[in-house]
């Protein structure tokens, strides 16, 4: 079987859903104050290293996966199409949905190298801003026909089953990182 230019987009666009979700996973961690030299698995592992490590590689992927598509001879899309999407010559505006999480990706990897200068405080804030990148990104995971052909959502395709289970751990962790930062806070008080 040969694989075509839209299976190596896809398949890119999923290990770039990995490594966010992974990414993700690392800094809520580091929000629980995990250690893991103190807890599982007992060893010193530097997580804050391997968080940024998976955030350059979200970047990367999210920058390669739509790059792939200038390859395609099906549906021709052009560079103008990747960086301002709204008029793809296909799913338009699930394709807008993803540009805008390969953007604020960019934008949290770029305040991460300034977060010193920023202050603690502001460049918090702007981290934050992964939540909505991964929202983003979950959404034009989800719904993008990876046929380019509008069909409509296969639920039970493997790739949009790891996208949901990345979905669901990621805000099912991000509750508890509520709850957490909550009685945090009362206890503050």
């Amino acid at each position: 079987m040969r694989l075509s230019v839209l299976d190596l987009s896809a398949y890119v666009g999923l290990l770039a859903v990995g490594a966010i979700t992974l990414n993700i996973l690392m800094g809520l961690l580091m929000a629980f104050r995990y250690s893991p030299h103190r807890s599982w698995p007992h060893h010193r592992f530097n997580y804050f290293r391997f968080h940024n490590w998976t955030g350059y590689m979200a970047l990367a992927l999210s920058i390669l996966h739509p790059m792939i598509l200038l390859l395609n001879k099906d549906r021709r899309f052009l560079i103008f199409d990747l960086v301002y999407p709204v008029h793809s010559p296909a799913q338009p505006l699930d394709n807008t949905i993803g540009a805008i999480a390969l953007y604020l990706i960019a934008f949290v990897v770029l305040t991460s190298y300034l977060r010193i200068r920023l202050g603690r405080h502001l460049w918090k804030s702007f981290h934050f801003s992964i939540y909505f990148a991964a929202a983003a990104l979950f959404w034009h995971s989800l719904f993008t026909d990876p046929r380019l052909k509008n069909d409509p959502v296969d639920w039970f395709d493997g790739g949009k089953l790891f996208v949901a289970s990345c979905l669901i751990l990621v805000a099912a962790i991000g509750l508890l990182r509520m709850r957490h930062a909550r009685k945090k806070a009362v206890h503050a008080r």
